[in-house]
């Protein structure tokens, strides 16, 4: 019995350390969508690698709550951020909703056009909320820097003073 223990204890270790919380400065666990665990809307894969290079302001968004963090999106959008510094990203949680395939296809077909800098993604099977351990079914707002490293989480709606923040805090970070 005192054997079944420790390997079960030693299996839940090993099953955290294959997943890291994400931190303030430190680059996430690297993650790659494909195939069945999603990826960009046109099919191609989608690797955390390549939040590298530029500043990356992550949107994490499950499809029911799409709409909860817009006056965000437009602030952003707003600021005319120079492309050669700055990319903005939306990951769908794909499965956080009810919703079927082609209701959300329609869609991101609008908000692609509404945002169309901005970098359409698929998580289908919660790839990244298991790796990240961001809060699920939410709309989550995560910026990194050139490096990779994360500087700003806000899980849920952000307020006007948050706003500003993560505005202020990409200028810090696009001039250095």
């Amino acid at each position: 019995m005192r054997y079944v223990v420790i390997a079960l204890l030693l299996t839940a270790c090993m099953a955290q350390s294959a997943w890291a919380k994400l931190e303030l400065a430190q680059v996430p666990q690297r993650v790659k969508l494909e195939g069945e665990l999603g990826g960009r809307i046109d099919g191609t894969p989608w690797h955390s690698d390549e939040m590298k290079g530029k500043v990356h302001v992550l949107f994490y968004v499950d499809p029911d709550l799409k709409d909860l963090n817009n006056d965000a999106s437009e602030a952003l959008k707003a600021e005319n951020f120079s492309r050669e510094k700055y990319q903005p990203l939306a990951i769908i949680n794909m499965g956080a909703t009810w919703l079927p395939k082609f209701v959300i296809k329609s869609s991101l077909r609008k908000k692609q056009k509404q945002y169309p800098d901005t970098i359409y993604i698929r998580d289908n099977q919660k790839t990244i909320i298991k790796a990240w351990e961001i809060e699920d079914e939410n709309n989550n707002v995560l910026a990194f820097d050139q490096e990779g490293r994360l500087f700003f989480i806000k899980e849920g709606k952000l307020n006007p003073e948050e706003i500003k923040a993560l505005i202020e805090r990409i200028y810090q970070h696009l001039n250095n």
